[in-house]
C-alpha cells in the first residue's frame, strides 16, 4: 500500500503529544517518578497549574488522531475481505507487542524496587482482564481494539452512505461530547438515572465518532488545501484554548482536587478535545509532498512500539529533569518529553533489527 505522507507527520506528532500527556502528570499526578495522574491531583505553585494545563492539555488530541488515523486507512473495509480477515490482520499487528509489553510491566519493574512480589503476581493474573498497574497508558488498547471489532460492522453502511447521513451521525455525536459539561451543570439528562447510563445519544458517543469523521473527511470533504487550512488552524486555536483554560480555572495551586473534576475539558470526547482534534488532523492534511523525510517515516512505523515501551524511558527522565536537576516545569515537562521520545526511539530502531522484532514492537 502507497503512504499517505501527511498520516505519517500526524503519527509522529500523536507519539510525541502522548508522552508530553505523561510527562506533565509528574507534575500534578500521584507521587512517584512514573505515576499517572491518580484519583486526586495537587499542583504546588502558579507555574504548575500555567504550565501543566498549557502542555498538557494542547496535548490532549493525542488519543483522538491516532483513532482517526486509524479509522482513516481502515474504513471502510477493502471490497471483499470478510470480518475474520479483518480481524485476524489487525490481532497479527497488534495483540503480540500488547501482550509482550503487559508482561514487560507486569515483572520488570521489580528489579528497581517499583513493585512488589506480591503487585507482580496480581498483574499477571490479570493479563487477560486488565491492563498492568504500572502501565495506565495502555487502556488506550481497549478502546482501538473495540473500534477493530466495529469496523466489519460499520464499514457496509459507510460505504453507501451520504454525505448528508454523515453529517446527521457526526452532529449527534458532537451534541454526545457535550454530556460532560451538561452533567456537570444540569445533572442528569436524557433518560439518565441510577439504574440506567445509557442516555439518549449513548450509540452515537465515544470514539466511534472519530472514527466515522475521518471517513467523512477522506471521502465526502471537498474544501480545497487554504480552506482546511485555514479552517483548521482557527478550530486548533478554539479547541486548544477551550482545553486549556478548562483545567487552568479549576486547578488552584496548594489544594488537593478530585482529577476527574478538574480534567471535565480534558476527557477525548468532549466537545472542545474533537475541535481541537478535527482542526489539527485537518491543518496536516494540507501536507503535500510526495514522500516525508526518511526520520519521518521511520518514526511513524516505529510508533507503536514507541508508545508501548515509552513509560520505561519517562521515569528515568523525570529523576534526570524534575528531581537531580531541578529544572523549572516550563522546561522539565518538555526536556523529559524530547528525552523520552528519542530514547523510545532509539531503543525500537534498535529491536527492529532483530529478526522477528514485529512481534515485539509491530
Amino acid at each position: 500500500m502507497k503512504r499517505i505522507v501527511f498520516l505519517d507527520y500526524v503519527r509522529v506528532f500523536a507519539c510525541f503529544l502522548v508522552i508530553v500527556v505523561h510527562a506533565s502528570e509528574n507534575f500534578y499526578g500521584a507521587a512517584g517518578s512514573t505515576d499517572m495522574a491518580g484519583p486526586q491531583s495537587y499542583l504546588a505553585s502558579e507555574a504548575e497549574r500555567l504550565w501543566v494545563a498549557v502542555y498538557d492539555g494542547f496535548s490532549r488530541m493525542a488519543v483522538p488522531l491516532f483513532m482517526i488515523v486509524s479509522a482513516y486507512l481502515l474504513v471502510p473495509m477493502k471490497e471483499g475481505q470478510t470480518s475474520w480477515q479483518f480481524y485476524r490482520q489487525r490481532c497479527i499487528r497488534i495483540l503480540p507487542p500488547f501482550f509482550i509489553f503487559m508482561i514487560l510491566y507486569s515483572t520488570l519493574p521489580l528489579l528497581w524496587g517499583q513493585i512488589d512480589g506480591e503487585t507482580s503476581f496480581t498483574d499477571l493474573s490479570r493479563i487477560f482482564l486488565n491492563f498492568p498497574s504500572q502501565a495506565g497508558h495502555l487502556w488506550f488498547m481497549y478502546p482501538l481494539i473495540s473500534l477493530y471489532l466495529f469496523i466489519p460492522i460499520i464499514s457496509p453502511w459507510l460505504s453507501k452512505a451520504t454525505a448528508k447521513e454523515e453529517r446527521f451521525f457526526i452532529a449527534l455525536f458532537l451534541i454526545s461530547t457535550c454530556m460532560p459539561y451538561l452533567n456537570r451543570w444540569c445533572g442528569e439528562v436524557w433518560g439518565q438515572c441510577f439504574w440506567n447510563e445509557y442516555h439518549m445519544l449513548w450509540y452515537f458517543s465515544g470514539y466511534l465518532g472519530y472514527l466515522v469523521l475521518a471517513h467523512y473527511i477522506r471521502v465526502h470533504l471537498t474544501w480545497d488545501r487554504s480552506k482546511r487550512f485555514t479552517i483548521g488552524l482557527i478550530a486548533m486555536v478554539v479547541g486548544a484554548v477551550w482545553t486549556i483554560y478548562s483545567f487552568y480555572v479549576q486547578a488552584i495551586p496548594g489544594v488537593t482536587h478530585s482529577t476527574p473534576v478538574i480534567e471535565i475539558g480534558w476527557a477525548f470526547c468532549t466537545i472542545n478535545c474533537v475541535i481541537l482534534t478535527a482542526g489539527t488532523f485537518l491543518m496536516f492534511s494540507c501536507i503535500n509532498l510526495p514522500k516525508a523525510p526518511g526520520l519521518v517515516t521511520d518514526m511513524s512505523k516505529l510508533s507503536y512500539g514507541m508508545y508501548l515501551m515509552h513509560i520505561f524511558w519517562l521515569g528515568f527522565w523525570v529523576t534526570v529533569f524534575k528531581q537531580t536537576l531541578a529544572f523549572p516545569t516550563v522546561a522539565a515537562i518538555p526536556c523529559i518529553a524530547v528525552s523520552t521520545f528519542v530514547s523510545c526511539y532509539v531503543t525500537t530502531k534498535i529491536i527492529s533489527f532483530i529478526p522477528g522484532s514485529k512481534w515485539i514492537i509491530g
